[in-house]
């Protein structure tokens, strides 16, 4: 029922002029609007322009990385197995793996502008704006490959944000996230020391974007919200390409882990 609403108005509206005329013209007239919404609010992807966001999404995902990895002036080995290490989480065929890295080579060549696949990617995107962050987050990743993230890789951060509608402050919340992500991560592999469970207790409210202050029932809140924004089914569902369902996957499962931290500590 959720879109909709301006059908069963406008319909209403005509039914009670008394005649199928007005009827008619109430459902039309109610459908635009729904679909007007749908748009604005970030509903799920019509069936026909499902296939054109998943194809343009890969592909930008992939040219992207690859204009990151170039944009200090060279492709280190630990960038090129970045690459493959996401396309192996990805688990995709042998075809598909071949096309993912021709557009992460095409993406690192000297003459290659990201403009072009970004302004495809930010008009079929639209206002999903979990989407936008989620391209965002596998950028960061990708520009965190060699430990660093060197002024032309932030400013290249930048020029993409910009294209998909999100703001220096809304990047630099999804930047630090991904830092704490990514320590979090790092303490959960290594030894279990007083200051290390300090620090990756530190780091697990801030991949919760929380502060360590707060209520039982914001913390709660905050969980549920980016669980909600990571399932994978509905990220699908907006158009984030099959494939990256396992990337979403492990992206909730390190909510998950950083949650239980958080609540086990408060215990």
């Amino acid at each position: 029922m959720k879109y909709w609403t301006g059908k069963i108005i406008g319909g209403a509206v005509g039914f009670y002029t008394g005649n199928l005329v007005g009827l008619v013209l109430g459902v039309l007239l109610g459908n635009a609007f729904d679909r007007t919404a749908q748009r604005r609010f970030g509903g799920d992807v019509a069936e026909g322009s499902l296939g054109v966001l998943q194809t343009t999404f890969f592909q930008a995902t992939f040219m992207v990385m690859g204009k990151i990895a170039k944009s200090d002036g060279r492709v280190s080995e630990k960038e090129i197995e970045l690459a493959r290490h996401i396309m192996a989480r990805m688990a995709l065929s042998e075809n598909q793996r071949l096309e993912a890295m021709r557009l992460f080579n095409e993406g690192k060549s000297p003459d290659f502008s990201a403009d072009a696949i970004l302004a495809d990617l930010g008009e079929v995107i639209g206002r999903r704006v979990t989407l936008a962050q989620i391209f965002m987050e596998i950028q960061l990743l990708a520009a965190y490959a060699d430990g660093q993230l060197t002024v032309n890789e932030r400013d290249l951060l930048h020029s993409i944000s910009m294209h998909l509608g999100i703001n220096r402050v809304q990047f630099e919340i999804i930047h630090q996230r991904i830092r704490a992500q990514m320590r979090f991560s790092e303490h959960r592999r290594s030894s279990s020391s007083s200051a290390t469970q300090a620090s990756s207790l530190a780091d697990a409210y801030k991949v919760l974007g929380v502060e360590a202050d707060v209520s039982d029932a914001e913390l709660k809140r905050a969980y549920r919200r980016l669980m909600s924004q990571h399932h994978p089914d509905k990220l699908v569902a907006k158009g984030l390409p099959e494939q990256m369902m396992q990337l979403a996957k492990e992206r909730t499962q390190e909510i998950q882990q950083a949650y239980e931290q958080v609540k086990g500590a408060r215990r």
